[in-house]
């Protein structure tokens, strides 16, 4: 189990954020694919091996380690978006950020994957929100950064990481780096 508090579980009023638990993982799963195959229309290769059944971030490992933050509306408990935070690097980030073995533990950083919001509420800001909630309404136990990634092309992507205060680190194998310092609230 990872060493994370959700201090303040309301995004915004009627957006609530929760821990991931089993039961959710279906739901979690499908919004996952639902935005690949929405990426992939839009001429994008991120999230390809999800298309072909290959889960590099183990969906059911993570939320089993409480790593999954899914964000729901208090109206009708919709599925508004997901995150996975992990607290120690995978094998995918210890490659990115070129740390060895002894980085393993994971140091001070915490590694943001798969930020997904629902497509029927895209374009509304609240993809800002959810990274302003990030960083403001859950605190993890000696981690002071977030660190993330994307393919390089993307450079609606990178725009959007930067508008939300991470500076960019370098390219990585054809991946972009970012990464922010948190603020101890």
């Amino acid at each position: 189990m990872t060493s994370m508090t959700i201090v303040e579980p309301s995004v915004k009023p009627g957006l609530a954020a929760f821990q991931a638990v089993a039961e959710d993982q279906e739901e979690v799963q499908e919004l996952i694919l639902k935005t690949a195959r929405w990426l992939h229309s839009k001429g994008s290769t991120q999230w390809g091996n999800l298309l072909k059944g290959k889960d590099d971030h183990n969906l059911g490992g993570a939320i089993a380690r409480g790593e999954v933050i899914i964000f729901r509306t208090s109206e009708d408990h919709a599925l508004a978006g997901a995150v996975i935070l992990q607290q120690q690097p995978s094998a995918w980030d210890r490659k990115l950020w070129g740390l060895d073995d002894a980085d393993s533990e994971g140091g001070t950083s915490v590694y943001l994957h798969r930020l997904v919001v629902d497509r029927e509420r895209a374009g509304k800001g609240l993809g800002h929100e959810l990274m302003q909630w990030i960083e403001q309404g859950i605190r993890f136990t000696g981690k002071d950064r977030i660190r993330l990634d994307c393919i390089a092309g993307n450079d609606k992507l990178s725009q959007f990481y930067r508008q939300c205060g991470y500076t960019y680190r370098g390219e990585t194998d054809g991946y972009n780096i970012f990464e922010k310092m948190l603020i101890e609230m």
